[in-house]
């Protein structure tokens, strides 16, 4: 009960990193099995799920605000709709323990440059060449789709570090991060309902804790100055991927 109890303000930090900075998600999962006791890839799928509400919840608040640029936004989520599957399906036949390190590598190397050029850059990558730049957004999508299914962190932990090194700006990647969950998590979820096992008392819990945190997180991020908030999202990326990458080597 105790271990339970634990659980409920973690889940409640992970929605509100998941509204602020759309990056969040990836810290569900060890809570769920140190606090739950679930196994790893129960807890993945039931992180997983969950996150279709978080996404709903970000999404709607988002809109209201003007928030999300569904010209960036489409591309990018179609491109995850196929790839979430897949990756929940590898899921299902290996712990991807390789895949798991080298996503973490990435983020970290993301949240880096992006901190070192904090300012970022003028303009998006391929702001004057349209297809090239709905193709490198569907390539974005299709990756965090893929990892989000594979590893149940929900798409934004990989969409957000990577816009924002292409130049996108902040609030509108964090935008977009809100419906790609919606995305993401429906297409793995649909593969762990074939593949996975998805806890849904312990998602019922921690949903709600989430979607608490997503309205504060929400509100937050429209508060505050955006050059911070790209500086915040910077470490954020970097703090994220080394607790990935902590936890797919196995370190203590």
């Amino acid at each position: 009960m105790l271990d339970i109890l634990w659980l409920l303000p973690a889940a409640l930090v992970v929605g509100t990193l998941i509204g602020a900075v759309g990056i969040g998600g990836v810290l569900l999962i060890p809570a769920l099995t140190a606090f739950a006791g679930l196994d790893i890839h129960e807890a993945m799928a039931t992180a997983l799920f969950s996150f279709i509400f978080t996404g709903i919840t970000g999404t709607v608040m988002f809109q209201r605000r003007g928030s999300i640029d569904w010209r960036m936004t489409t591309p990018v989520c179609a491109g995850a709709v196929i790839f979430a599957f897949l990756g929940a399906w590898l899921n299902s036949i290996t712990g991807g323990g390789t895949l798991a390190v080298i996503l973490a590598s990435l983020m970290v190397f993301a949240g880096a440059y992006t901190l070192i050029m904090w300012r970022g850059l003028a303009q998006p990558v391929f702001h004057r060449h349209e297809r090239a730049q709905r193709a490198l957004l569907l390539g974005v999508g299709a990756s965090s789709g893929f990892g989000s299914g594979l590893t149940g962190v929900g798409g934004p932990a990989i969409s957000v570090p990577f816009m924002v090194l292409f130049g996108f700006p902040a609030l509108t990647t964090i935008g977009t991060s809100q419906v790609i969950q919606i995305i993401a998590a429906v297409s793995g979820s649909v593969g762990n309902f074939q593949f996975g096992t998805i806890n849904f008392r312990i998602a019922a819990i921690v949903t709600v804790l989430e979607i608490a945190g997503v309205f504060a997180g929400a509100r937050i991020v429209h508060a505050v100055n955006a050059a911070s908030l790209r500086k915040f999202v910077a470490v954020l990326c970097i703090t994220v991927g080394a607790v990935l990458l902590k936890r797919a080597l196995g370190w203590s």
